[in-house]
């Protein structure tokens, strides 16, 4: 057996210390870009209010977002002339408390942005990797099928493909994500064509590596930080969409707690009941602006043409 010689274990202390104090350097610099943005900050703070709420949504949600109280059909908002200081946000037409329900809300919100994201940004990196890798007719035919989906618009595109599937939100999310996916696709393929024949490619090629090596180990780290930039704004996207389903009837079913279902539920009570569907008309709004604004501070932040000295 060959023992580690003390000038070696010091080499490879020293190799993880200088490892270190870069990562701890690219996090400050990342930092430093992103705080910049004063109003991504805001956005970064409401967004972690939001998981955050999302999370111990059963601890701060003061009632059953299902539970129908009888004799409380429509209360106004405790500040008005008949609210009731238990129902802060008042009730809807069936007596459950509003705040309650855009607390539980926002875990669907959160959850359907969250899985959108993952398959849309996984396959398209998959998608994309091979495209701009492999170029030729494979590269010609994937890009073909992604112009068609992007020749329909979104929302279009997603209650078509629900309306195949079938209304539901596990359906509506898989019709969300593969509207979203050509997004990622595109994306990744033009990040793989400018890096591919760089130096470093070229040497890991020459060294032997594969070709599956190349593309998820030498490129695809390069590739990421205008693919984050994409997911945080495909997350707000996802959430808009999924509520505009809802609001259609064609995403989450009643009595699913979901802000876009809210809306659809309380539209018919919009002129005498205007709290029923302002509150969660809000809670999108704020969502989805904080999440754009986290999206905006993270391009300022890794996008090194938009760096100032």
């Amino acid at each position: 057996m060959t023992k580690t010689s003390p000038v070696d274990t010091a080499a490879v202390e020293t190799l993880k210390s200088e490892s270190r104090n870069a990562t701890r350097a690219m996090l400050a610099e990342f930092w430093y870009y992103f705080s910049q943005n004063k109003g991504a900050v805001i956005g970064l703070v409401i967004f972690v209010l939001l998981v955050l709420m999302a999370v111990f949504a059963p601890l701060i949600a003061p009632h059953d977002p299902d539970f129908q109280y009888r004799d409380s059909f429509l209360a106004p908002p405790f500040w008005e002339e008949g609210g009731k200081a238990a129902f802060l946000l008042g009730t809807d037409a069936v007596g459950r408390d509003i705040l309650s329900r855009l607390i539980f809300g926002a875990r669907f919100s959160l959850f359907i942005g969250l899985v959108v994201v993952t398959i849309a940004l996984t396959g398209g990196i998959v998608i994309g990797l091979v495209a701009g890798y492999m170029r030729g007719a494979v590269d010609t035919l994937i890009m073909r099928v992604m112009d068609i989906i992007l020749s329909f618009p979104s929302l279009l595109l997603a209650l078509v493909l629900v309306a195949i599937l079938g209304p539901g939100l596990t359906n509506a999310m898989i019709a969300i994500a593969i509207v979203l996916q050509p997004h990622f696709v595109r994306l990744t393929r033009a990040a793989v064509l400018s890096e591919r024949n760089r130096d470093y490619v070229v040497a890991a090629r020459v060294a032997g590596a594969g070709h599956l090596r190349l593309m998820f180990k030498t490129i695809l780290p390069n590739c990421l930080a205008p693919l984050i930039v994409q997911a945080t704004l495909s997350f707000s996207n996802a959430i808009l969409d999924a509520a505009a389903l809802g609001f259609l009837g064609m995403g989450a079913q009643p009595p699913t707690p979901e802000w876009g279902t809210m809306l659809a539920e309380a539209r018919e009570f919009i002129l005498r009941a205007w709290w029923v569907v302002t509150f969660p008309g809000l809670a999108i709004l704020i969502t989805v602006l904080a999440i754009n604004l986290v999206g905006d501070g993270l391009r300022d932040a890794l996008d090194p043409k938009l760096k100032r000295s």
